[in-house]
């Protein structure tokens, strides 16, 4: 046993391994853990600064872009509103106060206004009343407005040029924080003016308590290590390496994953916008081509009618390109009146029948209850809806004549109307009508096809289900009936209100 322990006696002292040792150990350490955590410190301020500037900008952009296109759909809808109500002046007006004034509500907007121009001579909006009367009443001179805006003038007028040409969002940074935004204004497609918001977000207070969380967790960190220092000699080098080695794998995992599932979700966005624009734009503008061919004196109020459905379905279809989770207001909005019946006979009329060489393969039956009420969604989101259905039907029976049954009914008790869209040919495969874990048929989800092939094919319902579930808050359920062909149907409750 003695000679045990002079045995490791010896080897011990051929390492040297004193006091001293441990002590210059220490103090590299300290100071390594100091220098990094300065250099931290420092490249994390830099980050936080960078990104807080960068959000900002962001931030001041969207607030100024949401109030230009609630603006602009506000006044691509007044027409409607003016033919149908009386009162149609005044809610457009406190509708437009209403945009105008909730901007500043916001701790960060400083100022709001409308741009616009009378013969050369710039002028700044403010009030709903004067935007309205300049839009629907043609002012040569225009009430000074309720706040000066002399630098948003001054700023615009040296900007008016490049923003008609380039119609492009304009940011005019003035200090650390301030944002002078100007969104182009273009109300059915024609350049008017600008809306101007004067913004000043904060963020700086983030900064502050991440940099102080830091710092705290440094010192912690610090605090602890220089207690465990002596400890941590003790731990094996080998099995620290190991883990280390473990965690770069599992990161490389996950890194990997996140690439394919990102790479997924670019594939499957990029195949909804070529199904919006390729199957359904290039249709709709193959049918403007032919009715302007077709115009003379005896159809022209018919084919004003049907050509000015299809320009704005083609408008809807380019705004889906440009926004693809469009604002809420863009699809469910009091302003809109849309008469579900009177969609689905353009449709069918005017889509689904305009093809004169398979018309006769189909016979559609119509049964629309004319005490429907109105939906307050978007006329041309319906249109997304009910087409897909009807092509459904179309697309799945071209060996015979099919009848498809298009029904509408009111049930004032449960304040719910139904559309009912059935057909008697081939039916949907069994196993399309299976549903998964979320309660969601197989025939509703993305890249599920009842076609044969075809790159393109499995969004037709799945867009269709998207947007009346979750876009419209309707019920969309799908089956096979016991004669033969499949019936669809679409609850879409109504609230009290939109009743009166």
């Amino acid at each position: 046993m003695k000679i045990q322990r002079q045995r490791l006696v010896e080897k011990l002292k051929q390492y040297h391994f004193e006091l001293r040792h441990v002590l210059v150990l220490f103090v590299i350490f300290v100071a390594v853990q100091v220098l990094v955590s300065f250099v931290q410190k420092i490249s994390l301020q830099a980050f936080l600064v960078d990104t807080q500037d960068s959000y900002q900008k962001d931030s001041a952009e969207r607030v100024a872009n949401l109030t230009a296109t609630s603006l602009e759909l506000l006044l691509e809808a007044a027409p409607h509103v003016l033919a149908r109500d009386g009162e149609g002046p005044k809610k457009i007006i406190e509708a437009f106060n209403i945009i105008l004034s909730q901007q500043l509500l916001l701790q960060h907007v400083d100022e709001v206004c409308v741009l616009v121009s009378i013969r050369d001579q710039i002028f700044a909006v403010d009030n709903g009343r004067v935007l309205y009367e300049y839009f629907f009443a043609n002012l040569n001179q225009l009430p000074q407005p309720d706040l000066p805006h002399e630098s948003a003038i001054a700023l615009y007028r040296d900007r008016r040029t490049q923003m008609m040409t380039a119609e492009q969002v304009w940011s005019i940074l003035e200090g650390r924080q301030t944002f002078h935004v100007f969104v182009p204004f273009v109300p059915k497609g024609e350049y008017a003016g600008a809306v101007y918001i004067k913004n000043s977000p904060d963020f700086s207070f983030i900064t502050k308590e991440i940099i102080a969380g830091f710092n705290e967790s440094s010192l912690i960190f610090t605090g602890l290590m220089l207690f465990g220092l002596l400890a941590m000699f003790y731990v094996s080098s080998y099995t620290v390496r190991e883990r280390d080695e473990a965690q770069q794998l599992l990161f490389k995992e996950r890194e990997n994953q996140l690439e394919e599932r990102i790479h997924h979700l670019k594939e499957t966005m990029f195949a909804k916008r070529i199904y919006h624009t390729h199957h359904k734009a290039e249709k709709v503008m193959g049918f403007i081509k032919e009715d302007l061919i077709k115009i003379s004196e005896d159809n022209i109020e018919e084919i004003k009618y049907r050509v000015t459905k299809y320009a704005n379905f083609i408008s809807r279809v380019i705004y889906d390109m440009k926004w693809y989770e469009p604002p809420i207001q863009a699809i469910r909005n009091a302003i809109f009146k849309t008469d579900l019946n009177e969609v689905i006979q353009f449709i069918i009329h005017n889509i689904c029948l305009r093809n004169t060489r398979l018309s006769d393969l189909y016979n559609f039956a119509l049964d629309l209850d004319p005490n429907l009420p109105v939906v307050h969604i978007n006329e041309f989101v319906v249109w997304e809806i009910l087409e897909p259905l009807f092509q459904n039907s179309m697309d799945h029976n071209v060996d015979g004549q099919v009848t498809i049954t298009v029904k509408t009914q009111y049930c004032q008790d449960r304040h719910e109307s139904k559309i009912i869209i059935s057909d008697n040919g081939k039916g949907i495969i069994p196993e399309l009508l299976t549903a998964n874990e979320h309660g969601v048929k197989r025939i509703f989800l993305e890249s599920v096809s009842t076609k044969s092939g075809g790159q393109n094919t499995g969004y037709g319902c799945y867009i269709a289900n998207e947007i009346a579930t979750e876009r419209c808050g309707w019920q969309l359920d799908v089956e096979n009936l016991p004669d033969g062909g499949c019936r669809f149907t679409i609850v879409v409750a109504h609230s009290t209100n939109s009743e009166n």
